[in-house]
């Protein structure tokens, strides 16, 4: 029986699952759409979820704990200003897991997790817009 088993380990200690997370939460909220494993796609599901419901209640105590779970300010602030308005008519689903066939290297099975009224523009913009300022300081 499966009881008390209430989430995947990941074959990782709390502290690099909690890490793990942070910099994959960070990722989506950037990117609104990356490609990890299955499992861990699954996992992170609930801790997006978790965060663009904190972005709907928009209050300060609410972005202090978002500020806690994610490692930089520029996607607490994108998660507030852009996701959190975006969702306030939402009930709860805010990622779809999409699988994607198996990575070539150990047949680990691939997933695609993106939000599901994404900007299909935010993936990438940050690097390029990264390159443009470094061609432009040249």
């Amino acid at each position: 029986m499966r009881h008390a088993r209430g989430y995947r380990r990941l074959n990782r200690t709390h502290e690099h699952r909690k890490a793990l997370f942070a910099n994959m939460a960070g990722s989506l909220i950037e990117h609104e759409q990356i490609k990890t494993t299955l499992p861990k796609a699954k996992e992170l599901r609930s801790v997006i979820d978790k965060l663009v419901t904190l972005a709907k209640r928009g209050d300060l105590h609410a972005r202090r704990q978002a500020r806690s779970r994610l490692k930089e300010d520029q996607y607490v602030t994108k998660l507030f200003d852009i996701l959190g308005p975006r969702y306030k008519d939402r009930q709860g689903g805010y990622v779809r897991v999409l699988r994607a066939g198996f990575r070539y290297g150990d047949m680990a099975p691939m997933a695609i997790i993106e939000f599901v009224e994404r900007d299909v523009d935010a993936k990438g913009k940050a690097d390029k817009d990264r390159l443009a300022a470094a061609e432009a300081a040249e």
